[in-house]
């Protein structure tokens, strides 16, 4: 028979799959539905190792479905719209839909040569006006339930880019695209309403029976729910007291100044009439908005010169600060600052010379807070000094019950549970995204578009030679009719954040050409996503954001109650790592350089290379594999086969060039077996039934591996199911069986090998939509045991026996072994010890 050759048959056998249409996925009631998706990518251009592990892996589960008689949906689209498309079109010229177009062709014909079983006739993009079209008729349905309102806001802006930045794309205090320092701005923001649905979205974290528990921690830690006292302290001046909220109340007598944010009113309020106050909160606001930033920047404070009365003692005064490091859109915008038990407090005072009091001490720290402050653990015992409500000994939890009930019972404050979570502004300054449907009339307000008129489409006529969003700029589009009165009016030149496409394409994937935004029959059918799988750096938003959507399309009828949670299951895998190989130039600054320009650690030159281990492919590491020439040298099925083989999915894996090699000659090997046993013509003989077992335990431990994302199970079981084929001494009829369901079982990870093994093996069509085979489970229970023996301690032979053989009858047939006969030279044993089912021991 012909070599291996991976580029004809990859060729030949996705020509047929096409043609016989098995991947394309309709409405079959009589079948069992199965929905797979990956997380679908952003269309960079280039596809990275990254995602071949990703899609691969959704590509065993799809194909073993499809071959367990379910009725498969795997589909794919692009997450199209964003900031990139933009800085390549200010940065090379042209225009954001050609760049990201012409990537989604590129990339669509990187990823046809891996063989994936997408239903491609469902293929969309989120910068499509169908797609984004219906987006808005999503926002507007929002708008009309009272998910979506616009209200002022203080947000993260980046001066560069002239857009808002939500607080996971500012980086060490800069914008993420631009590297800007990003700036705090007040700016009039659209909403959705998340907030509401915290409760709810905690709680049905403890359904998500078949997420990763990492994954659900980090959204419950997010969500943050939180029981406090909320208070106000009462103004010496007669102003309006100023509210707060504390998670921790049992520190209330640490209390050293009550602090307000920048964006407070009482701060807007004095930065109207004090040009001093209206410096500092300019310089305030140059900071970001980030957790991250606030913890690193510099403290920095005004003190207003208003003092409050500490609601434990009206003698007891606390100065009134504006500090820098107080977001309004956190608890009430105001806080007591206790320093002896917060640290951004206590830095803060120690700059200003601000008292600080220990409320309490640890059991094992008896010293007073120097620059770093004590911060009980909530269920840590402390020693309680000085307690206003009479405890002297009480763990976090029950002194902060305690300070809440004081404080309820004394009438100046009450319990509150707050969330960490905060509402979701969807508002972005750029052009390059779903456009907002709403019109500005000044006699009408905010008027939604009517839903005939949708999509509003992006104008192609925009320029990017000047910062900021060209909608602004963009007179004849801009510029409308009111939909209500008819009067001129001005379109909301805001796009949506892209969270947002993300947020329900899994729905739109049901029905793609529906002139809605879901067929409801369709989603009744394919809701919920069974499977999905995608990175770890999506655990949060995307996820979170994506739970709120279905909740808020069930509420506005686009998807039906079962579907309020929409993925069944999740898994997050790990990524593709590959070693760093750098040099250093004249001034020591590292050069990287391409794992291709390296061989056995030098350059062509000679230049020896410093090796970095393994990190995540990077291109400005250079870092990466190019997954286009691993396929072109070696075939998809090897990339395939090794991203899944190396190591357990939920971790790195490290590509390495002697693995890409080893796994080629694997498959290689695979093919030689089974053109030798297609070759063959050997009678049936005692080893058949020994070959058959082994194929069925291949059977069930493959099939467990599979089913349980164990891919590097299955495939050690499948190495080890090739050697014992390659070693039988069976019949042509028993290894022909055998060579088949070997294809069978590697189908889902090579499929493009499978059908040329399983055609060249004489199959019946083909083997993509083969059935599953089945273990039989009277061929996984082994009849026979095989016994070491051992001549005076030494292990010389062994042999097989029926399970239940006498002892006797072992003893004889051990006795009769060459090894025994040798080493009792025609004498008598002095004893034979028989262990059944373990050993036989014979003392010469």
């Amino acid at each position: 028979m012909s070599r291996y050759s991976a580029n004809e048959i990859e060729a030949k056998w996705q020509e047929a799959w096409d043609k016989a249409g098995i991947f394309t996925a309709d409405h079959k009631a009589d079948k069992p539905k199965y929905y797979v998706l990956e997380m679908f990518p952003y269309p960079s251009g280039r596809i990275h190792m990254g995602h071949v592990r990703n899609y691969t892996m959704g590509d065993v589960i799809a194909r073993h479905k499809l071959a367990t008689g379910h009725n498969v949906l795997h589909p794919m689209g692009w997450d199209a719209f964003g900031m990139p498309a933009e800085n390549a079109a200010m940065a090379i010229g042209g225009h954001p839909k050609d760049w990201t177009y012409g990537n989604i062709a590129d990339m669509r014909g990187q990823m046809k040569p891996l063989g994936l079983s997408i239903d491609w006739s469902r293929e969309f993009a989120t910068c499509d006006p169908e797609y984004y079209g219906q987006q808005q008729a999503l926002f507007l349905d929002m708008l009309e339930a009272g998910l979506v309102y616009r209200k002022n806001a203080v947000v993260n802006w980046d001066p560069v880019d002239m857009t808002v930045l939500a607080n996971e794309q500012v980086e060490n205090g800069r914008g993420w695209r631009s590297g800007a320092l990003v700036e705090r701005r007040e700016l009039t923001q659209w909403f959705f309403k998340i907030s509401d649905y915290s409760e709810e979205l905690l709680d049905a974290l403890d359904t998500l029976e078949n997420w990763p528990a990492k994954v659900r921690l980090m959204q419950e830690n997010w969500i943050g729910k939180s029981r406090g006292l909320q208070f106000g302290f009462e103004r010496t001046d007669g102003g309006e007291p100023i509210t707060v909220y504390t998670t921790r109340p049992d520190t209330l007598m640490g209390a050293s100044f009550v602090g307000i944010s920048p964006d407070h009113p009482i701060a807007k309020q004095l930065e109207a009439e004090n040009p001093e106050v209206a410096d500092f909160v300019a310089e305030c606001r140059k900071g970001g908005t980030t957790e991250e930033a606030i913890e690193t920047a510099e403290k920095l404070g005004y003190d207003t010169g208003i003092r409050v009365k500490h609601p434990l003692d009206p003698n007891w005064e606390l100065p009134v600060w504006i500090a820098n490091f107080i977001l309004m859109d956190y608890g009430t915008g105001a806080i007591f600052a206790c320093p002896a038990h917060d640290q951004r407090d206590l830095d803060f005072c120690r700059k200003y010379g601000l008292p600080v009091v220990d409320t309490f001490f640890g059991l094992e720290n008896d010293t007073p807070v120097d620059k770093i402050a004590f911060v009980p653990l909530k269920t840590e015992k402390v020693r309680w000094v000085n307690h206003f409500a009479g405890l002297t000994e009480a763990t976090g939890d029950e002194a902060i019950n305690t300070t809440v009930d004081f404080a309820e019972n004394a009438g100046w404050g009450e319990g509150v549970t707050k969330y960490r979570l905060r509402d979701w502004g969807l508002s972005r300054q750029r052009y390059w995204g779903c456009p907002i449907p709403v019109v500005h009339c000044e006699s009408c307000g905010v008027v939604p578009e009517k839903k005939e008129n949708l999509p509003v489409r992006l104008p192609d006529d925009v320029t990017f030679d000047k910062p900021g969003n060209p909608l602004d700029r963009h007179p004849t589009w801009r510029d409308c009719a009111c939909p209500a009165c008819g009067a001129p009016a001005r379109r909301e030149t805001d796009t949506m954040d892209t969270f947002v496409d993300s947020s329900w394409y899994f729905a739109r994937f049901t029905a793609p050409r529906a002139e809605t935004p879901t067929d409801l029959a369709e989603a009744e059918y394919w809701m919920n996503v069974d499977q999905y799988i995608g990175g770890i750096e999506h655990a949060i938003l995307h996820l979170l954001y994506s739970r709120f959507f279905a909740r808020a399309m069930n509420i506005t009828g686009h998807l039906p109650k079962k579907a309020i949670e929409p993925f069944d299951a999740l898994f997050t895998q790990g990524m593709v790592t590959h070693e760093i190989y750098q040099t250093r130039d004249a001034n020591d600054r590292p050069v990287y350089h391409l794992p291709e320009d390296v061989t056995d650690g030098k350059l062509a030159d000679g230049t020896e290379v410093e090796i970095i281990p393994s990190a995540k492919m990077s291109k400005s590491k250079k870092n990466v594999v190019d997954p286009v020439s691993i396929i072109s040298a070696f075939g998809a099925d090897t990339a395939r086969w090794f991203v899944l083989s190396d190591s357990p999915p939920e971790r790195d894996v490290e590509w390495t060039a002697s693995g890409a090699e080893a796994a080629y000659k694997h498959l290689s090997r695979v093919h030689r077996i089974a053109s030798d046993i297609a070759g063959s013509d050997t009678p049936a003989n005692s080893e058949d039934e020994t070959l058959l077992r082994e194929m069925h335990k291949a059977i069930h431990d493959v099939t467990g591996g599979v089913e349980s994302f164990g891919f590097n199970a299955s495939i050690a079981k499948l190495y080890a199911f090739t050697n014992t084929l390659a070693k039988s001494k069976a019949g042509t009829v028993a290894k022909r069986e055998a060579a088949k369901t070997l294809a069978q079982l590697m189908s889902p990870m090579t499929p493009h090998l499978s059908e040329e093994l399983w055609q060249l093996l004489g199959g019946e069509g083909l083997v993509a939509t083969a059935v599953w085979p089945v273990a039989d489970q009277a061929m996984l229970v082994d009849d026979t045991v095989t016994l070491p023996i051992q001549i005076n301690g030494k292990r010389r032979a062994e042999i097989s026996v029926a399970k239940d053989m006498a002892k006797d009858e072992v003893e004889k047939i051990a006795l009769s072994t060459e090894a025994v006969q040798k080493a009792l030279d025609g004498n008598a044993p002095k004893k034979v010890i028989v262990v059944p089912g373990r050993i036989v021991n014979v003392v010469v």
